[in-house]
């Protein structure tokens, strides 16, 4: 029986590497996103599934989180612009994430199971940088999310991983390296360079096709040694 899955951020980075990677696969995939809404609105995740569902003929057996925002919140930001930057961040990164979960799994306990790749980051365990606290936490909070989603319904053969890329060679990586002064980043990384996003997406691909079942749980981290937890 072919795959059903549902991809998000699908249209440039790591998420187009997905797609890409997916594509070699005997499977169907729907892959959102900015056109299909924007995530910071609380009604686009409802309306992605609905979509997805449709058309994907009424079942799908994947979900793969991987859309998500990085944007800079210095602490001198005027207060409520400081606060407006966290909420966006959150409802993008995490809420949206755990809206779309939560769809997952009611649909997956109608339908003998089913899998749920959340893409993270390396920033929820070590940190990011004073600009990014809420890049952190909201990828911190989706690795807690994935965690109790797979004790909770591995019984029903719902299984959920998270990947926790550190940087990784796209636009918005770049963008950060330049920033913070790539050479000095790089030092930090002990394989001497970011991970490219087709390594990141077959890492995904593992998780969402081919994991054993006793994996459900497991935070997969591709970050070339820069935090070895």
């Amino acid at each position: 029986m072919t795959v059903h899955i549902l991809l998000t951020g699908a249209t440039r980075g790591i998420g187009a590497a997905i797609a890409a990677r997916l594509g070699t696969e005997d499977v169907t995939f729907v892959g959102t996103g900015s056109a299909d809404g924007d995530l910071a609105d609380p009604m686009t995740p409802a309306n992605i599934w609905a979509n997805a569902i449709e058309r994907l003929d009424g079942r799908i057996d994947v979900l793969i989180n991987n859309a998500g925002v990085f944007e800079a919140s210095p602490i001198d930001l005027p207060d409520a612009e400081w606060s407006a930057s966290w909420n966006r961040t959150m409802q993008v990164n995490l809420t949206a994430s755990a809206e779309l979960c939560r769809f997952a799994v009611q649909h997956f306990l109608t339908n003998k199971g089913g899998r749920i790749v959340n893409v993270a980051s390396r920033a929820a365990y070590r940190g990011d940088s004073p600009d990014h606290w809420h890049y952190a936490a909201s990828k911190a909070g989706m690795v807690a999310m994935t965690k109790t989603i797979a004790r909770g319904y591995a019984a029903r053969n719902i299984l959920a991983f998270a990947i926790c890329p550190g940087f990784t060679m796209t636009g918005m990586a770049d963008d950060y390296l330049s920033s913070r002064g790539g050479d000095k980043l790089l030092a930090d990384i002990p394989l001497g360079r970011v991970a490219d996003p087709a390594e990141v997406a077959e890492v995904v691909a593992f998780a969402a096709l081919t994991a054993p079942p006793s994996m459900t749980g497991a935070i997969l981290d591709i970050n070339g040694a820069s935090y070895v937890r």
